[in-house]
């Protein structure tokens, strides 16, 4: 058995189609802002590996609730690791490419040195680092810019907005790789797999969705999928300001991925499918 940690959040969602034997654990079964819950869940259920696909992820109030934020995005990852340690089953683990600072225009490797903007990054790098000194087998997958039919997202935020307006002004200079939540569910569900017959496979990977394109390009991309008329004006980070920096550059380099027989899922089909679910298609 499978034990995942998240139940309602986007990759909890599509992981329930596609693990459905799996063991999934809401708030209210294991509370993650209470580490220690996390930790007595893995050791009383004894399942053959975890998954955790819950995090605090709302970007801009973890500036001011960084605290909160750090239990659920570090604490309870570090504590789950030790339980799968200690019970010698493999965690695989999400994380983001909010742990970089966003230079460059090169695809950030795993090796690359992690330098968090703002809290949200802060706390989700403290969780890396948790499982890291844990010690388990594990695997700790950084992605971006997630989307899905389900939750809130970029691509269901540009349906509703295009239901009353026919223009809209969308960053066009940080760039990085739309994922669904349906391809990490997927890959999640490989790696665990893998990590239990090959512990050593153990390490950081990208998971990122490719083409890199901008958010603006996305947009676009959505309209046109779905039928909608709605021109997009390009506009730089500076002119929508939020509480918390966000990284310009979201590349990831996702070679390694190869360990496991995984590539750069095709985010046009992948929102495609979306789309259809969501009913969206003309």
């Amino acid at each position: 058995m499978i034990l995942v940690f998240g139940s309602t959040g986007q990759v909890a969602r599509e992981l329930r189609d596609i693990l459905p034997d799996a063991r999934f654990l809401s708030r209210e079964e294991a509370d993650l802002a209470d580490p220690a819950a996390c930790g007595a869940a893995v050791r009383r259920l004894a399942p053959e590996a975890v998954i955790n696909a819950a995090a605090y992820t709302a970007v801009d109030k973890a500036e001011s609730e960084e605290n909160v934020a750090l239990a659920i995005n570090g604490e309870a990852p570090g504590a789950m690791a030790r339980a799968c340690a200690e019970l010698g089953i493999p965690l695989v683990h999400i994380s983001t490419d909010y742990v970089f600072d966003g230079t460059g225009e090169t695809p950030f490797s795993t090796d690359r040195e992690p330098a968090p903007l703002g809290a949200y990054g802060r706390t989700k790098l403290a969780g890396e680092r948790a499982i890291a000194e844990a010690g388990p087998s594990h695997a700790i997958l950084r992605t971006s810019w997630v989307f899905s039919a389900h939750g809130s997202n970029f691509v269901k935020t540009m349906l509703r907005l295009a239901e009353t307006r026919d223009t809209l002004n969308v960053v066009s200079d940080q760039i990085g790789g739309p994922t669904s939540a349906r391809a990490i569910a997927a890959a999640c569900r490989t790696i665990a797999g893998q990590l239990m017959a090959e512990p050593g496979k153990s390490g950081i990977y990208h998971f990122s969705g490719a083409p890199n394109v901008s958010w603006s390009f996305f947009a676009r991309a959505i309209f046109k999928a779905a039928g909608k008329d709605v021109v997009v004006n390009d506009i730089p980070t500076s002119d929508y300001p939020t509480p918390a920096a966000r990284p310009l550059n979201s590349r990831l380099d996702c070679a390694s991925l190869s360990a496991f027989g995984l590539q750069r899922p095709d985010w046009e089909m992948d929102m495609n499918a979306v789309l259809e679910t969501l009913g969206a298609k003309p």
